[in-house]
């Protein structure tokens, strides 16, 4: 499912213009980017899930084909984690 067919299904739930649905996902997506890039704040969503902030410590790692060390820098990365009854819906389809 892409975000265009996102955008169609709630235009027709709802009866809203295509094109107000449009903005309200894209203005969603956006305070969910903000928040964990720019602030490193989890996202908690009652019912849906969490939208948070995993920390990578810095690590040496090897290139095998070249033989050679290499250290990766400490960094931050976006992960989803569904709730409960969420992953029980999933599990009975």
């Amino acid at each position: 499912m892409t975000k265009a067919d996102i955008v169609k299904s709630i235009a027709q739930q709802t009866g809203i213009q295509p094109k107000e649905v449009s903005i309200v996902v894209e203005s969603f997506m956006e305070e969910i980017r903000k928040s964990l890039a720019d602030n490193k704040e989890n996202v908690y969503l009652r019912g849906f899930g969490s939208y948070i902030v995993k920390h990578r410590a810095k690590k040496t790692a090897r290139n095998i084909s070249k033989n050679t060390t290499l250290v990766i820098d400490a960094h931050d990365l976006p992960a989803f984690k569904p709730c409960k009854s969420f992953m029980e819906r999933m599990d009975r389809a």
